[in-house]
């Protein structure tokens, strides 16, 4: 027996075929969670964090298509490229001087389409930054939260 979405399945392969379809319609099934989706999703929320960040740092305001963001997913298990559970992704973006950049982040994402992204190493800085006028601004590229439809 194994179980899917809560629900105990008998195993044999007539019953193997009608858990796997029984996984996909409860939306558990990896089809839901693409690296497609995950890459939009994150391209999107990125921009979005960067175009504020200029602005709490006091920067010369730029818009969030300005900084050209590209991700690149991969899920961390050989093979798999769906589903939940952890993600690799390798942001490419245009910075507010025009130089491209590229940062890594470890994402979880959850089956509901929610995710956590941090990024590896210290390329972003620290969670705080310090602003041209000497202020600390919390540094909202450091770790963020997103989400993005399943259906």
């Amino acid at each position: 027996m194994i179980t899917a979405c809560g629900r105990t399945i008998r195993t044999g392969l007539v019953n193997a075929l009608a858990g796997m379809s029984t996984a996909v319609m409860c939306g558990c099934g990896p089809g839901h969670i693409s690296s497609d989706r995950i890459q939009a999703a994150l391209e999107t929320t990125f921009a979005n964090l960067v175009e504020l960040q200029v602005s709490r740092l006091g920067l010369p305001p730029i818009t969030a298509t300005d900084f050209a963001v590209t991700a690149i997913c991969r899920k961390q298990v050989a093979g798999v490229d769906a589903g939940a559970g952890d993600w690799v992704c390798t942001v490419v973006w245009q910075g507010p001087d025009r130089r491209t950049l590229r940062d890594t982040y470890d994402l979880f994402v959850s089956t509901d389409g929610c995710y956590t992204a941090t990024v590896e190493g210290e390329s972003l800085g620290s969670p705080t930054l310090k602003a041209p006028d000497g202020h600390a601004v919390k540094n909202l590229l450091y770790a963020f939260e997103g989400c993005f439809d399943t259906t």
